[in-house]
């Protein structure tokens, strides 16, 4: 028979034994962090479908020599390349100007690494369509096939390190060009092309291309965010930064009643109810753990608690005052994320670094060619 308590009421925990048992006061009120998480997921694929559209038919008109009708050239394509974003980044380091080819990228690169800092890893579970697509792969995948396959130690961390390897390498391509040479590819045709170029491979993808892509949808929907986990060096960039966050998941151990819910769900495999904050670089902040957690301020995510002897002068609310204005709503991560996403790219608007700075006439030459041009 299954124990309950009414809500704030405390209640023993059946699935442990006497000498382990913690009272469990239940939450006060009912999680909403996923509806809110997968609100922002919908509304940022959707923006990007628009994007997307928008941008296909500013090709077509240059394709088709002006034939077809004229739409502005969407700025934030720019978002789907992220090594002219870090291009762009060094070469405004070192020079102290911002390029004029796809410069919205490095805002967009700001933008989703200024998100990590203040809110950790969220890019990655609010924001990234990529990532949104991973996830609701593998949970298709799991309601297929009744679970997802968990790889043993020993293959997942190899594996988890490619996604470095793979950030490594590109960090090391950008840091060792000169600001000439940083400066000459983004004016080269193939740099000022790079977004049409990218659009390409995929209207004209070849049998090797449908082949790899075919083969991580697969295996997206047997391994949970199997790209994210270990391919993706995007998402190993931002979870390096995300370490310098000062919001994290947050455990408290008075509260917590140890069931390991929180363990069971988290797609990173984190082991949540064994730590008192998870520093983990894989931590993406999605809050499932949180979702799933019964017992009233035992996880939240938050800032830094209060320090015990603050507490201590305020017992018996000792566990309630300790994540008093420090715990992050769903809301609050939601509007950090727009404020960040829709401040940066207003800022570039109004100082004129967000659009590419191309004439019609050299797009024109370019845009129909665009497969024609190398590194």
């Amino acid at each position: 028979m299954t124990i309950s308590a009414p809500p704030g009421k405390v209640e023993a925990n059946p699935n442990m034994s006497m000498k382990q048992r913690k009272a469990l006061t239940r939450r006060l009120s009912p999680d909403r962090s996923q509806q809110i998480r997968h609100a922002v997921q919908f509304a940022f694929v959707a923006l990007n479908v628009w994007i997307g559209v928008q941008f296909i038919l500013w090709v077509r008109f240059f394709e088709s020599q002006g034939s077809s009708p004229y739409v502005e050239r969407p700025a934030g394509v720019d978002g789907w390349l992220p090594i002219a974003g870090l291009m762009n980044v060094r070469y405004s380091l070192v020079t102290g100007h911002i390029p004029e080819i796809h410069p919205s990228a490095m805002i967009l690169f700001a933008a989703f690494l200024l998100a990590c800092l203040l809110v950790k890893k969220s890019f990655c579970s609010w924001l990234c369509p990529i990532g949104t697509a991973s996830e609701y792969l593998w949970k298709l995948g799991r309601n297929l096939l009744g679970r997802s396959l968990k790889l043993p130690w020993w293959l997942d961390w190899p594996l988890r390190s490619l996604k470095y390897l793979l950030l490594a390498f590109f960090v090391f391509i950008v840091f060792t060009m000169s600001a000439q040479e940083l400066g000459d590819f983004l004016v080269s045709p193939f740099g000022i092309v790079a977004d049409v170029k990218m659009l390409n491979f995929f209207r004209h993808i070849g049998t090797l291309g449908i082949a790899v892509i075919s083969i991580l949808i697969v295996l997206s929907l047997l391994v949970q965010n199997f790209w994210c986990r270990f391919l993706c060096p995007y998402g190993a960039l931002m979870g390096v930064v995300s370490t310098l966050s000062p919001v994290k998941v947050r455990r408290d151990e008075q509260a917590c009643i140890d069931c390991g819910k929180c363990n069971k769900v988290c797609p990173s495999h984190l082991v949540v109810d064994k730590l008192v904050q998870i520093r983990s670089v894989e931590c993406t902040v999605c809050m499932e753990c949180i979702a799933v957690c019964p017992a009233e301020n035992a996880l939240q995510l938050s800032l830094p608690p209060w320090p015990q002897s603050v507490v201590d002068r305020a017992l018996p609310q000792a566990t309630q005052l300790r994540w008093q204005r420090r715990a992050l709503r769903p809301q609050v991560v939601a509007a950090v994320l727009a404020v960040v996403f829709f401040g940066l790219i207003g800022l570039a608007r109004a100082t004129g670094h967000w659009q590419t700075n191309v004439s019609r006439a050299i797009y024109m030459r370019l845009v129909p060619k665009a497969d024609n041009y190398d590194h």
